[in-house]
């Protein structure tokens, strides 16, 4: 048995005891020290079926922990590795870390660098595994001398990891938020400046005065329109997220008249190859105190209560998870 968050669409949310499985062909079973809470988690709890794939299911996309048993035809982690999970599934179609054990498919987990603390990588999580896929995307395209990166949603987990990883490889950064009594935290982690998000939030023209070199997405809409709209010659935008809307009202105009490339981010399919890649880019790059200062940690029964929080844009930076407390 584990004591875990189950969360259903016939009842509230709560946290309970349920037995865990042992793993099967291609499986581990990870003791998990934290998880963390996202956007998708607070769906979750809600139980929207466009994230809770299986009902009832433990949300946490996140999963940071000890490998305690692997099932067969697994090769590429042993028992006692340090690991982290990311998407994959977890939390969706199966089990998420916000249990005290969780199954997952160990093709998917990436064991942790030197020196990383687990706490840390919580932290990081899916936001700030996207925003290193983000990162890694856009520096094909954009180098720091070419002028200023837009970072949108910078209050959020995605904002708070893209600022600092950007700002530390030289980047000059705008940070867009809705929430300006957070621009002192920003500007701490790195931002030269923050704009207020009602100044890109309504549809505008589809080419507008070139100001981004680049730029790193998480709320799409008429946003990212915008964005498209403004980014000079041969830059490029990078699109992980839709907190705005899913439709994107744009043209091709700046696609074939400034060459710019809009850049996909799926960080639940990525493959482990780029896994590996995007931590140890996290491992290297990121100062853990810049993180630690907009980073808390809150238990299962506090993790239940954010929920509608999150889902309504009201939680900054990072909140880890710690299913012992």
């Amino acid at each position: 048995m584990t004591r875990a968050v189950l969360a259903s669409r016939s009842t509230a949310p709560a946290v309970t005891s349920i037995d865990v499985p042992d793993p099967g062909p291609g499986e581990a079973l990870v003791d998990v020290a934290y998880s963390s809470v996202n956007y998708k988690d607070g769906l979750a709890l809600a139980g929207d079926p466009g994230v809770a794939r299986v009902d009832p299911l433990v949300p946490g996309i996140d999963v940071v922990g000890t490998v305690a048993a692997l099932g067969p035809g697994v090769h590429d982690v042993a028992i006692g590795d340090r690991v982290v999970l990311n998407g994959a599934g977890a939390g969706e179609t199966r089990h998420g870390g916000w249990a005290t054990q969780a199954v997952v498919p160990a093709a998917s987990l990436v064991v942790l660098p030197d020196g990383v603390p687990e706490d840390f990588a919580a932290a990081i999580g899916t936001a700030g595994f996207t925003a290193a896929l983000s990162v890694l995307a856009l520096a094909r395209f954009v180098e720091p001398s070419d002028g200023p990166v837009l970072v949108t949603g910078a209050s959020g987990g995605v904002g708070s990891v893209a600022i600092p990883l950007l700002a530390g490889r030289g980047y000059e950064v705008t940070a867009s938020t809705g929430r300006l009594e957070h621009t002192d935290a920003l500007r701490a982690l790195g931002a030269s400046d923050v704009v207020d998000r009602k100044t890109l939030g309504e549809r505008g023209k589809p080419m507008q005065k070139a100001v981004w070199a680049g730029a790193v997405d998480s709320v799409g809409g008429a946003t990212l329109a915008n964005l498209l709209a403004a980014t000079r010659w041969g830059g490029a935008v990078t699109a992980c997220g839709l907190a705005q809307d899913v439709q994107l009202p744009t043209t091709v105009l700046p696609f074939i008249l400034r060459g710019v490339s809009l850049l996909g981010i799926n960080s639940v399919d990525a493959p482990h190859a780029l896994r590996v890649r995007a931590w140890a880019m996290l491992a290297d790059e990121l100062d853990p105190a810049r993180l630690a200062a907009v980073t808390r940690t809150v238990s299962l029964d506090e993790a239940v209560a954010l929920g509608p929080e999150i889902v309504a844009g009201r939680v900054h930076g990072r909140t880890i998870v710690d299913p012992s407390r």
